[in-house]
Order: C-alpha cells, then sequence, then structure tokens
C-alpha cells in the first residue's frame, strides 16, 4: 500500500520527480511543518536552485505532495474495494480495505487530516484540496451501494465513519477497536 520509492530507485529518476517523492516520503512520515526545504534537498540529492526551479515554494510542494497522493491513495482504494467484493458486498468491503493500511508498518493516518490539522488556515489549496479528495472517496464508497434516493448521505456517513476509523487508528496501538467500531457503524448501511 503506497510503499514509499526506495532511496537507490529515487537517485535515478528526474529531478522534479526525486524531490516529490522525497517530500512525499518524509511529509507523511515526520509532518509537513518538521520537515524543512533544506532537508527536502538534501535527501532528493539536488541543488537549491533545482529545487526552486522545479517548487518556487514549499506551498507548492506541499501542494504537489497532496495531488500525489490522492492519485496514489485514490486508486489503491478502488481497486482494494474491489478485491474485497465492491458492490456485491456493499460498504462492507471497507473494513477488510482499510485493515490493509491501517496495519501497514508506515501508516501514519490520512495525509489529507494531517495536513489540514497541521496547516489549518495557513495554506487554503490544502484545505481545498483535502475536501475534494474526501469527495472523491465519499464517491468510490457510494459506488459500493445500492442505488436509491439515500446513497449519497449513506456514502456520507459511511466516509465520516472511516474518517473516524482512521484517526482512531493513529491513536491507538492497533488498529482492531477502530475496525471493529468502523463494522459496527457499517452494518445498518445500503441495506
Amino acid at each position: 500500500m503506497l510503499a514509499p520509492v526506495a532511496a537507490a530507485e529515487r537517485e535515478a529518476l528526474p529531478a522534479k520527480e526525486r524531490i516529490l517523492l522525497t517530500a512525499y516520503a518524509l511529509f507523511y512520515q515526520e509532518g509537513i511543518r518538521a520537515t524543512g526545504i533544506d532537508r527536502v534537498i538534501a535527501e532528493s540529492g539536488v541543488t537549491k536552485v533545482t529545487f526552486y526551479r522545479h517548487y518556487p515554494s514549499k506551498n507548492e510542494l506541499i501542494r504537489a505532495f497532496l495531488a500525489y497522493r490522492h492519485e496514489h491513495w485514490l486508486a489503491w482504494f478502488t481497486a482494494a474495494l474491489q478485491r474485497h467484493g465492491g458492490a456485491s458486498t456493499g460498504v462492507a468491503a471497507l473494513v477488510p480495505t482499510l485493515a490493509e493500511w491501517l496495519g501497514s508498518a508506515d501508516y501514519r493516518g490520512c495525509a489529507f487530516i494531517n495536513t489540514v490539522v497541521e496547516l489549518g488556515g495557513s495554506l487554503p489549496d490544502a484545505v481545498e484540496i483535502a475536501r475534494e479528495h474526501k469527495a472523491a472517496m465519499t464517491l468510490a464508497i457510494a459506488a459500493l451501494l445500492p442505488d436509491t434516493p439515500s446513497r449519497l448521505a449513506d456514502a456520507q456517513a459511511a466516509a465520516q465513519a472511516v474518517d473516524g476509523a482512521i484517526v482512531r487508528a493513529q491513536i491507538d496501538a492497533a488498529p482492531d477497536d477502530a475496525l471493529n467500531a468502523l463494522t459496527r457503524l457499517l452494518a445498518g448501511l445500503g441495506n
């Protein structure tokens, strides 16, 4: 699940991709504010001039990080939902899908929730990107549900429960309690 690209593999990539993948790993694992541009430059093996040619500011890099995360996470999420039964199992596919992610060694929560909490209103674009990501996640969940008048409302409720499970799994030592609570919350949806 979205494992970071190994340093040896990154070295063979063009500078812009090396910068983005380095920032991706550092921002997700250590936080955006805790990761300075000098560290991204050093670990990506580029000069300051090269860095600023591709990303004129840290905010540009944050936007690129979120776009990259959105694209890759949503592709993983929709594929995992299908692997776990898709529409044939309905929202029940969410629990084993999230179990894959929440139990992974590099799990550190939702990059979008983390970014909004960390940056708040200091980067409104990040909040908007997070909203768009959560809307796309909700639509992926809606695709699991029967086509009824309450489909979108049920998908929004399920998405909120998923976000709660994501945060809970970040707090707890193991994701079991979060997954059990999610199972209970989803039991009545889509029936």
